[in-house]
């Protein structure tokens, strides 16, 4: 049994940077880390100052040691669940059959990338197959560039568009997706082929990228492709405490902080942003590790007082 200030579920850029930023503040954390980043299938990761291509994981490890540093508990492990006491205490269950119990919650489960069903994509996936030009754009630099269309239209003329700024060989698969006129002239004056057809597989050995083959047998040869997943965020948790949703979107809502609608809850990272990288999923948990301190203390100088009465 362990008894913290905050338990943070989520071990990622957002739960580690507000680990960190509590624990240095003389509260209490317990961080619960059931491993498995997004991205930990790529080779390095790019955006973060001061750390720009070091391996995702290295980069977890890092925060890991030093959250310890500082006296924060790190368990490495699955919450199973949570419940709100009368005492206004959470309570949470791991798999383990261990229990942490907590004043505060901070919720950093990020999300989970739904792929496409195209043969060989979940092989190649973060390595030669990409969805962010911002994340690895660069490191495609003049190389021939398949966009594979998916069912979010606009996010696949985006990521053309966006690509096109790093190759003048970049080609945008429909895969199904009905582009206007004025959309495919458009993307053909900006120096976009477009290809009309449906992708069947990635051709090549496992850990090579001969190209994209078509159902028609058609195969288009390229050497990095990129296409955009759909984000499903991990916020069971989120849900089983009732917090509010953006009836449009399906998120939790936040404010500026991470508050959602339930008292003593928080969330931050890609379970509630699904576009943030990994440099803005930690700006957004040292956010919420403030708000939750200042929370902490708020009932701290009212229990005070409340006793002195």
């Amino acid at each position: 049994m362990t008894r913290s200030d905050a338990v943070i579920v989520g071990a990622g850029a957002a739960g580690l940077s507000a680990g960190l930023v509590l624990a240095r503040a003389q509260s209490s954390v317990t961080v619960i880390d059931a491993g498995g980043p997004r991205n930990a299938p790529a080779a390095e990761m790019h955006g973060f100052i001061s750390r720009d291509g070091i391996p995702p994981l290295e980069f977890i490890e890092l925060g890991r040691n030093e959250l310890r540093g500082y006296g924060a508990s790190i368990i490495f492990d699955t919450v199973q669940r949570v419940d709100f006491g009368s005492d206004r205490t959470f309570t949470v269950t791991l798999e383990s059959g261990a229990t942490v119990y907590a004043r505060t919650m901070l919720v950093a489960t990020g999300l989970t990338d739904q792929l496409p069903p195209i043969a060989g994509l979940s092989e190649r996936w973060g390595t030669l197959v990409h969805h962010c030009p911002y994340c690895h754009g660069y490191e495609v630099l003049n190389k021939n560039i398949v966009v594979i269309g998916s069912p979010t239209k606009e996010m696949s003329i985006k990521q053309a568009g966006l690509l096109r700024r790093y190759s003048d060989r970049v080609s945008l698969v429909t895969n199904g997706v009905d582009l206007t006129h004025d959309e495919r002239i458009g993307l053909e004056t900006f120096g976009i082929q477009v290809v009309v057809g449906v992708v069947s597989h990635f051709a090549g050995k496992i850990g090579f990228l001969e190209g994209v083959a078509l159902e028609d047998g058609t195969l288009i040869k390229c050497e990095a492709a990129f296409v955009a997943p759909r984000p499903r965020p991990n916020d069971q948790i989120l849900e089983a405490l009732g917090c509010q949703k953006n009836v449009t979107t399906g998120l939790v809502i936040v404010d500026g902080f991470g508050q959602t609608s339930v008292a003593g809850v928080w969330a931050a990272g890609n379970v509630v942003t699904p576009t943030a990288q990994v440099i803005t999923a930690a700006g957004a948990g040292s956010a919420s590790a403030i708000a939750i301190n200042g929370w902490l203390l708020q009932n701290d100088l009212d229990a005070t007082i409340a006793a002195r009465q």
